[in-house]
């Protein structure tokens, strides 16, 4: 596809989705989100394919949303409100793929990025992987819909110690916390998660993805209803001191100092 920096490769019964913007160590624009979407919406139509590998190229997963792509004149808030909902769909797109789906993670993962991950049904880890959720250091919520997922991979505590500190937590933490399914050596979580898709592929198709399914809408009974105004609580944290604070001490790289106005 021409729009987004997203590409697909399909090898015997397994896709293979690759993030690659190496220039801007993966960052995420909003083409590339709308990319993926329809990538992810089309895989329902091709029952040949029995698994899915979602993978960063280069050093870095992906380090989240192109800050750097901010700015400008802003457009009227009724569609600022609509392009804050543009996550969610991705979200919901990822998590509907009917066939088995791996994330392969290595170096920087943070922000729309993790999301992304925890979308998926199984994620694999470099050891030089670092996982995190940065928002809370712009002034901002975690959106997409995205913190019953946290939530379901890491438990409440974990989550909200992720969440609300935006830190960075390395591959062996990961794995403890059951973030990562496996964590495998230097330069070989490519083929690892190639291995886990075959496996998975080799099985029965229906049973495979019915049981999927299932699994996902027993998890996440209530996670839409609760979390159906993320959007808006984004919306008025951008309209937030701390926020503009935020987005100034990244561009200025300082430490944000952050008075709650």
């Amino acid at each position: 596809m021409s729009d987004g920096h997203f590409r697909e490769t399909r090898d015997g019964a397994v896709v293979t989705i690759t993030l690659d913007r190496l220039e801007k160590r993966n960052a995420l624009t909003p083409a590339s989100l709308k990319q993926l979407q329809t990538m992810a919406e089309g895989l329902a139509d091709r029952p040949e394919v029995r698994a899915v590998i979602i993978r960063g190229e280069g050093h870095d997963f992906s380090v989240g949303a192109d800050i750097g792509g901010m700015g400008g004149e802003a457009p009227p808030t009724v569609q600022i409100r609509r392009t804050a909902e543009l996550g969610a769909r991705l979200m919901r797109a990822i998590r509907e793929i009917h066939q088995p789906t791996i994330c392969v993670m290595q170096g920087i993962a943070t922000g729309g990025a993790t999301c992304i991950a925890t979308a998926c049904d199984f994620r694999i880890g470099a050891p030089d992987a670092r996982v995190g959720y940065g928002e809370v250091k712009l002034g901002i919520n975690l959106m997409w819909n995205a913190l019953p997922l946290a939530i379901h991979t890491v438990g409440l505590a974990r989550a909200k110690r992720m969440v609300m500190t935006g830190e960075l937590f390395d591959a062996t933490t990961m794995l403890a916390w059951g973030f990562f399914d496996e964590l495998v050596e230097a330069g070989a979580h490519d083929d690892a998660a190639r291995a886990m898709a075959e496996r998975y592929a080799a099985l029965p198709p229906v049973a495979v993805q019915m049981i999927k399914r299932s699994a996902n809408a027993v998890a996440g009974a209530l996670d839409q209803a609760i979390m159906h105004a993320d959007a808006d609580q984004w919306l008025l944290a951008t309209r937030t001191g701390d926020f503009r604070e935020g987005v100034a001490a990244f561009f200025e790289k300082r430490p944000p100092r952050f008075s709650g106005a």
